[in-house]
C-alpha cells in the first residue's frame, strides 16, 4: 500500500517543518478528544459555539470523526496518524452533536449552522478552515446565509477547504459551487477518484484529489483506526495549505490558493480535479519568492 503523504508530495514538505503556530486552522467538524496525549499541549483551541470542544463519549461517531480529522492535521509526529501540521494551532468548532447510545449518523449540518460556524472561525482568527461536513435541510435563506459567510471569508483572506461529498453523484452543492472554496475529492492508492466521491464541473475546475481510502489516524480513545472518504481527503489539502503558509508567511491567501490548485494544473475541462502535489506547490512558491526578492533588490539599487 502506498504512503498517502508521498502520494501527494507532502512527505518532503513535512521534512521542512511541522508548521507555524501563528497559522491557525479552523476545524468545523465533530468534537475532538483534545485531552489525549497524541495532541501537543496548547495546540488545540476552542471556538465559542453551541457545543463543547471535547468529547463526552469517545465512542460516538461524532467524536471519532472529529478526532480522526484532527489526527490527520495535528497529531504528534511519529504516531500512526499522518500528523501533517502539528506545529500549527487547531481551532475546533464542533458543528454536529454526539448521538445517543446506539445511534449513528453521517456528519451534517444545515447551511445556516455552517454559516455561523464559518463566521465564528473567521472572527477567532483562523487562516484556513476545513469543512469535512455535509449539508442537510437546505433552504433558500440558509444557502444565502452560507454564501454570505463564504464571501466574508474570502474578503478576510481565509482559505476554505471542503469535502466534495460521498454520495457518488455528478453535480455541485451550495458549498462546492462557491468560487472561493477548494472542493476535495477522495482518491485511492493509484490516484483514481473513489466511486463514492461527488464530482462536477465546479469541483473539477477549482478542486483537488487527495488520499481518501484506507487512511490511518486515531479515534477518541487514541487507538489506531482506518477510515476514508472526502472528509479525510479534505484534511490532506488543508494540511498542505497550512504547511505552505507556514513556510511563506507573507503570502496572500490568493497566492497560496493558486499555488495549491493551479500552479501545476492550470487548464481544466473535466469533472475530475487534479491530484494534490504539495511539493510542486512549494517549489512554485519558492521560485515566486525568489523572483519577488530579486525584483525588490533591483528596484532598491535603481532608486
Amino acid at each position: 500500500m502506498s504512503n498517502p503523504l508521498e502520494q501527494v508530495g507532502l512527505a518532503p514538505l513535512m521534512e521542512l517543518g511541522a508548521g507555524n503556530p501563528e497559522v491557525m486552522i479552523g476545524l468545523i467538524d465533530g468534537p475532538v478528544a483534545a485531552s489525549l496525549p497524541i495532541f501537543g499541549a496548547g495546540r488545540i483551541r476552542e471556538v465559542s459555539g453551541t457545543m463543547k470542544t471535547d468529547c463526552k463519549d469517545v465512542s460516538s461517531a461524532a467524536c471519532l470523526h472529529g478526532t480522526f480529522i484532527a489526527g490527520v492535521l495535528s497529531a504528534k509526529r511519529g504516531l500512526p496518524a499522518p500528523a501533517i501540521c502539528p506545529g500549527c494551532a487547531l481551532l475546533v468548532r464542533p458543528i454536529f452533536a454526539e448521538p445517543k447510545t446506539g445511534e449513528n449518523h453521517s456528519p451534517s449540518a444545515t447551511p445556516g449552522e455552517l454559516a455561523r460556524a464559518i463566521i465564528e472561525c473567521v472572527e477567532a482568527g483562523a487562516r484556513i478552515i476545513n469543512l469535512s461536513v455535509g449539508l442537510s435541510q437546505a433552504s433558500m435563506n440558509g444557502e444565502r446565509e452560507l454564501n454570505q459567510s463564504l464571501d466574508q471569508a474570502a474578503l478576510r483572506g481565509v482559505v476554505i477547504v471542503a469535502a466534495s461529498g460521498n454520495q457518488g453523484t455528478l453535480g455541485s452543492s451550495a458549498i462546492t459551487r462557491h468560487p472561493w472554496l477548494i472542493p476535495v475529492v477522495a482518491c485511492d492508492s493509484r490516484g483514481n477518484p473513489t466511486g463514492q466521491s461527488n464530482l462536477g464541473r465546479s469541483i473539477g475546475r477549482r478542486g483537488l484529489r487527495a488520499p481518501g481510502e484506507h487512511v490511518v489516524s486515531l479515534d477518541g480513545a487514541g487507538n489506531r483506526v482506518t477510515c476514508g472518504g472526502t472528509s479525510v481527503a479534505a484534511a490532506f489539502v488543508t494540511g498542505a495549505v497550512a504547511l505552505l503558509w507556514s513556510e511563506f508567511d507573507g503570502a496572500s491567501a490568493t497566492e497560496i490558493k493558486f499555488a495549491v490548485t493551479q500552479s501545476y494544473a492550470p487548464r481544466r475541462n473535466t469533472v475530475v480535479p487534479p491530484l494534490l502535489n504539495a511539493w510542486e506547490s512549494y517549489q512554485f512558491m519558492n521560485s515566486s519568492e525568489r523572483r519577488r526578492r530579486l525584483w525588490k533588490n533591483r528596484h532598491t539599487i535603481m532608486s
